[in-house]
């Protein structure tokens, strides 16, 4: 256990995970207690605090439509499996709950609160107009986190400020840790993603700098009796995972995998390798399988848009060869738990 302060910059995407799964308050509560024991001090980007902001509603949100989910499963259940004798109390206390949901989703509330309310007991950072400089440099090098084919002005300004407070004359004596689950833009590439990219490695000088792609592993290095002591609360964070949370994770790896196969099949449209034609057209002949009719292009084109609409079009790729093979491993893993056969990945 260290007795100096660890200055700790938390981008928004785990700030993001804490507050949509109810599971993780436990790790928001052992923040709140590092932080008021002056173990832990926030350093907040003013991005983070705009970035929270911007999603909390969405967060909350969806947090409400997986419970529903979820209570839908057990009222089926219930309608279908359930005793006579208990089937109305049941489903009258069900429809209780699930009205609570709708009108309050106090969970997801409250872990957003008291998100909130460690991102503002201290003034945010300005983005200065040095760190929008050294941004853009950065951009123009084509320097992690502008390494992939995206808008990554919000990453690279907490790489920015990040740099700036390590390197600033006040923070030569201080501990600084940057922690990250985004592995894509800060991790390095096809390689151990619990490690940062090249690009941004120098500014990690362990122990006095150092990256993390687990909020949880911080924790513990902090204080790794911290976790021990509250044993039976975090434990609970290992409940197994909800059904309507498997059908959720199943859809979304379906989508992603479908439509990463739509593009390949759209670029062999564009290079000419394979014929968009109308039925008059069309041949049934087995040898020649390059051939799509116009209808069913038109659905698969307007069923693109919708996803990349529902999505998200930065959770849609491109990925690299290990990325693939982890979401087609993650599709089948699910349906193996689902029911079907290993390896199913039809789409």
């Amino acid at each position: 256990m260290s007795h100096m302060t660890l200055n700790l910059l938390i981008d928004t995407c785990v700030w993001l995970d804490l507050a949509k799964d109810y599971r993780e308050r436990p790790i928001i509560g052992a923040l709140g207690d590092l932080i008021g024991a002056r173990q832990i001090k926030l350093v907040v980007p003013q991005v983070v605090v705009d970035e929270f902001t911007r999603n909390k509603s969405r967060i909350i949100e969806d947090a409400r439509r997986s419970l529903q989910s979820h209570f839908r499963l057990v009222r089926d259940a219930v309608n279908r499996f359930g005793d006579d004798e208990y089937r109305a109390s049941t489903l009258k206390a069900l429809n209780e709950v699930d009205y609570k949901i709708v009108t309050g989703n106090e969970a997801a509330l409250f872990s957003v609160e008291r998100i909130e309310k460690l991102l503002m007991a201290n003034p945010p950072l300005a983005t200065t107009d040095a760190i929008k400089r050294r941004v853009t440099e950065r951009a123009l090098a084509g320097f992690a986190p502008y390494h992939r084919a995206k808008n990554s002005v919000a990453d690279a300004i907490l790489v920015e400020v990040f740099a700036e407070a390590v390197a600033g004359r006040s923070g030569k004596k201080k501990r600084f840790a940057f922690v990250t689950h985004n592995s894509k833009d800060f991790g390095e590439p096809n390689g151990d993603r619990r490690k940062p990219h090249p690009d941004i490695a120098s500014l990690f000088a362990p122990p006095r700098s150092t990256y993390w792609a687990s909020i949880v592993d911080v924790i513990k290095d902090v204080d790794s009796d911290f976790l021990a002591d509250h044993d039976s609360e975090f434990g609970s964070l290992q409940q197994p995972r909800r059904l309507s949370e498997i059908l959720d994770a199943e859809h979304l790896f379906f989508r992603q995998v479908w439509y990463n196969r739509h593009w390949n099949l759209r670029t062999e449209i564009e290079q000419g390798k394979h014929q968009v034609v109308p039925e008059a057209e069309y041949s049934r002949n087995p040898y020649l399988p390059h051939q799509t009719l116009d209808t069913v292009w038109a659905g698969a084109l307007a069923a693109a848009k919708k996803t990349e609409e529902e999505v998200g079009i930065e959770n849609l790729g491109p990925w690299d060869d290990f990325e693939w093979g982890m979401l087609n491993g993650k599709l089948s893993t699910l349906r193996w738990i689902l029911g079907d056969d290993w390896d199913m990945l039809d789409t």
